[in-house]
């Protein structure tokens, strides 16, 4: 008797789980097959025929208002900025030098020097960040020109968000910086630190 007993206590959660289970199919197809529209598809609910309802007009979706066009264009009253939207800190060099090694030292390689490994490979070589040209352009230019490419440069725009545009620049800007500072632009005690190891 005690067995007997044992050996349904043991079934009975497996029976429950399987009730369960077939119950929780059956409910996924019917909200599956319940009726729906799909985007883009004909209904003849609406006077227009179609399904997906036009956008009101001046809506704009949760997340999506870019109202700072410094941030969002890199410009200033239509002309491009000379100056960043936020302010650059040690994370954001960093993240800027995580995404220039990503998205643009394959054809600009590491240094900005624009002999990247794509280029070794035959494709069109970049300018180099260090030509006098591209050190005086304004921080806007190089927001327009990853938003919207440039020459054989195609945009960026989807594949890099606006922040990390920005943060990109600025590690531009240190390329710049390092290739043209001198021993006078250290801090005395990393200059001394330098100088010892020389």
């Amino acid at each position: 008797m005690f067995r007997f007993t044992m050996q349904y206590v043991f079934l009975a959660p497996l029976a429950v789980a399987a009730l369960l289970a077939t119950g929780g199919c059956e409910l996924r197809q019917a909200m599956y097959n319940q009726p729906k529209l799909s985007p883009l598809q004909s209904s003849e609910f609406f006077e227009n025929g179609m399904a997906s309802r036009p956008v009101i007009e001046g809506t704009v979706a949760r997340g999506q208002l870019q109202d700072d066009p410094h941030l969002y264009e890199g410009k200033v009253d239509g002309t491009m900025v000379d100056s960043f939207p936020f302010e650059v800190t040690v994370e954001v060099m960093k993240r800027g030098q995580q995404r220039f090694n990503i998205y643009c030292a394959p054809c600009h390689d590491q240094a900005g020097t624009g002999n990247g490994m794509i280029v070794q490979r035959g494709f069109k070589r970049p300018p180099s960040f260090h030509d006098q040209r591209l050190v005086d352009a304004p921080e806007g230019y190089y927001y327009h020109v990853i938003k919207n490419g440039f020459g054989v440069m195609s945009d960026y725009a989807a594949q890099i968000p606006v922040k990390d545009r920005w943060a990109i620049i600025a590690y531009i800007r240190a390329l710049q910086y390092g290739q043209r500072a001198s021993l006078d632009d250290v801090p005395e005690a990393v200059r001394a630190e330098l100088q010892a190891n020389n």
